[in-house]
């Protein structure tokens, strides 16, 4: 059976900042044969080639290497709507598709042999949606063709999906939020110490994406991944809670599909979590485990937006006021790396999302007619987009030129892992690890979200 390599624990602190937002969705009506809608900034940014050390509109790069991004995505003939490829998504069993050899916070690696990629190949960073992992279906559809040898018509990149906390051994009593990016920054400074002449690429799911956007957005020039894609990106949190909770397919089989995901986890880690009774989120677990049926939204009122950080801006006066602290759709204005972003527009769960990329030049939007919520299924095994992914993975892994980013950690007195521009984070690694299968189902959770 195939596996993927864990490697050990990582504890640090975490702090939160809150950048302003703004409204921002489309209309997610259209057909769904249409051509896949391909939308640049008004000045699209410029980047060097590896080939001829010159610069290269990134617009024109796109349109001529990442040819798949303007092919007609054509639904299964019994996939045709949203919810179908969703639920498809979802309910399908893709334990024997697209496996992996390979990879916990926690991180997984892939491939297992570490000897048999080099270690200046590119490295493809994933945040995984809700409740998901290394196990996923729509992150072994991407790791797979990439993480395969050349020789084997793959990339030969090396892959790290970086686990939420709680959907690895939680060692103390903080979950996740939709806008935790010091784990994110923690494991790539980590990362980036384990292989430093290698570039790291971001690749983020659904909610994994949000992360990964204001990540890119508070790092600017300084982020340490050069590049992103991003799929199913949630955008606008409030926005598509009120849309959930106004539909009645939303309310009652999306947001309590994901209310029950979170539930499982949280009943897995509760003694954890009520270690010390003293704590707030000892204080906020009864209240609710004794909900029947949570939805996700009843989850962010009765826990996240009190206790999912003890740091400014921590607590919300509402569960609103957090969707609209934690939304990705305005400081994406700030992402200073190429980041390609695709969304469909009969997407169930995320209907509100960014059409255009605004002023800036280095987002390449891409909205397909059908596709559900990470599905775009073309048949029973395959995704339409793995092709136009990996194609942007070799664009930006291959043949641009790529700033380094100064490496300044050092291990403290301590043994803790230091970076000197976030002096608040920490890590080291501590016993535990091995190898895992990558290939599992899950563990009683609705998979796809």
């Amino acid at each position: 059976m195939s596996a993927l390599v864990r490697t050990p624990l990582l504890r640090m602190p975490v702090t939160s900042r809150a950048p302003a937002l703004m409204y921002s969705s489309a209309d997610a009506n259209g057909p769904w044969r249409q051509d896949p809608g391909l939308y640049f900034g008004p000045e699209p940014a410029h980047v060097v080639l590896k080939s001829s050390g010159k610069s290269a509109s990134l617009r024109d790069l796109v349109e001529s290497r990442c040819t798949s991004l303007s092919t007609k995505f054509r639904p299964a003939w019994w996939l045709l709507n949203g919810h179908g490829q969703t639920l498809y998504s979802v309910l399908g069993n893709f334990s024997k598709i697209d496996q992996v050899d390979g990879g916990t916070l926690g991180l997984d690696f892939t491939p297992p042999d570490a000897s048999t990629v080099r270690d200046d190949a590119p490295i493809i960073v994933v945040q995984h949606g809700l409740t998901g992992g290394s196990h996923e279906a729509y992150v072994r559809a991407i790791l797979a063709p990439a993480c395969a040898p050349v020789e084997q018509g793959g990339l030969g990149y090396r892959a790290v999906v970086v686990n939420f906390r709680g959907c690895v051994p939680l060692t103390s009593a903080k979950f996740y939020t939709a806008a935790q990016t010091d784990d994110l920054r923690q494991a790539l400074i980590y990362i980036s110490k384990l292989y430093p002449k290698a570039p790291l690429l971001g690749l983020g799911f659904s909610m994994g994406g949000n992360i990964l956007i204001r990540y890119l957005a508070e790092e600017g020039v300084n982020s340490r991944l050069s590049s992103a894609c991003i799929l199913g990106c949630p955008w606008d949190l409030q926005t598509n809670n009120e849309r959930l909770l106004h539909s009645t397919l939303g309310r009652r089989l999306y947001l309590r599909g994901m209310g029950g995901n979170v539930m499982t986890l949280m009943r897995q880690h509760s003694d954890t979590f009520l270690e010390d009774p003293d704590h707030p989120a000892a204080k906020a677990m009864p209240h609710f485990l004794r909900l029947r049926q949570p939805t996700l939204t009843d989850f962010d009122d009765l826990f996240t937006r009190s206790v999912g950080d003890v740091a400014t801006p921590f607590p919300f006066s509402s569960v609103r006021d957090y969707y609209t602290w934690a939304s990705s759709h305005k400081v994406a204005e700030n992402i200073k790396v190429p980041c390609l972003t695709i969304n469909a527009k009969d997407d169930p769960v995320v209907q509100g999302f960014q059409r255009f990329s605004g002023e800036n030049g280095y987002i390449v939007t891409v909205l397909t007619g059908s596709g559900g919520h990470l599905g775009w299924y073309k048949s029973r095994r395959k995704r339409w987009t793995t092709k136009p992914v990996m194609e942007w993975m070799e664009l930006v892994g291959k043949d641009l030129v790529l700033d380094p980013i100064e490496i300044s950690s050092s291990i403290d007195g301590s043994g803790y892992l230091r970076d000197a521009q976030w002096p608040n984070l920490g890590c080291k690694e501590v016993p535990g690890g091995g190898l895992i299968d990558g290939n599992r189902l899950g563990r009683d959770l609705f998979r796809g979200l």
